[in-house]
């Protein structure tokens, strides 16, 4: 048997090792951060695993709070069909979602789009299609986000970059928090790192400092790596005009409440299955809660004349 001694012992030393870890990569993100910029999460950067950025926590990133936040968070339909009209009216224009097939809006436990709505979605779409007459149809549920209408060369020549792929965007960002902060996330299950550091980014446009010097062709962002990115701001207060919702309730039409909308949906989009996950996860917890009882019982039987 091992006593508690050595289990303390064990304990003290992985603790060590992770604080050690967690200093080494304070050290190594301070000095990304005089580099040249890395990709961004609404702005057009490369796909690459290792240009994905993460922003120091306490100084520029602010943790929201987000319904599907926790073990027991589950996703705000009517904030997935905001956040999706925003995607669509303005996020589409630049980028593309091709793991978004129509039909996954109409899905449990996203948007939940009723399927007429999906239905004549994807038929104001225009889908490329050779076996089709004229090479070209209209969209049916089955089919794939189509992107943008500009072509990457276009795409390339006026941002510099091909604008990332949407689909899994929200999973490839992150903020980083600093020892011990970093800690406590393990007992709150924090995983929403990517929705912050997309909405953080939206919101983090501003005039320069006077010290600055912008490149051409570039805006300042307060959140984005060396704070020169080359997408404009692309919100402004009342630009997408929402429905009311079904009793009659509306949100305010500014840049943050768009921001966090379409990060959520950016959420949902890159983890669709998330509800379904943790409700998974909590029947296993409590089939193995109710196994080792009942193991116990066997023991205690099977034991109590030894004993």
């Amino acid at each position: 048997m091992i006593n508690a001694k050595t289990i303390f012992v064990a304990g003290l030393m992985g603790l060590s090792l992770m604080s050690t870890s967690a200093l080494a990569q304070d050290a190594s993100s301070s000095a990304a951060s005089t580099a040249a910029p890395a990709s961004s999460a609404a702005a057009p950067a490369t796909s690459s695993a290792s240009a994905t950025p993460a922003v120091a926590e306490g100084d520029t990133v602010v943790k929201q709070h987000w319904s599907f936040a926790g073990p027991f968070g589950t996703f705000d339909k009517n904030q997935l069909q905001r956040g999706f009209q925003v995607f669509k009216e303005v996020c589409s224009t630049c980028h593309s979602a091709h793991l978004l097939a129509f039909r996954n809006l109409s899905e449990p436990g996203g948007p939940e789009f009723t399927e007429a709505q999906v239905k004549a979605l994807a038929a104001s779409y225009t889908i490329n299609d050779p076996d089709a007459d004229g090479g070209k149809r209209p969209g049916l549920p089955s089919d794939t986000w189509p992107g943008p209408d500009q072509t990457p060369a276009d795409l390339k020549a006026a941002f510099g970059i091909v604008p990332p792929d949407m689909s899994v965007l929200a999973k490839a960002r992150s903020t980083e928090d600093r020892f011990p902060n970093w800690i406590f996330n393990y007992f709150t299950t924090y995983s929403e790192g990517g929705p912050d550091y997309i909405h953080a980014l939206l919101t983090g446009y501003e005039d320069p400092p006077a010290d600055f010097k912008l490149p051409d062709g570039k805006f300042y962002n307060r959140i984005f790596p060396a704070h020169a990115i080359g997408m404009p701001p692309p919100l402004t207060d009342g630009a997408v005009q929402y429905a009311p919702g079904p009793d009659g309730s509306t949100v305010p039409l500014t840049v943050d409440q768009y921001a966090k909308d379409v990060a959520a949906y950016l959420m949902w989009l890159s983890e669709p299955h998330l509800d379904q996950t943790k409700s998974a996860g909590f029947r296993v917890m409590a089939f193995l809660l109710l196994f080792a009882v009942l193991m116990w019982m066997v023991k205690q039987r099977l034991w109590r004349k030894v004993h």
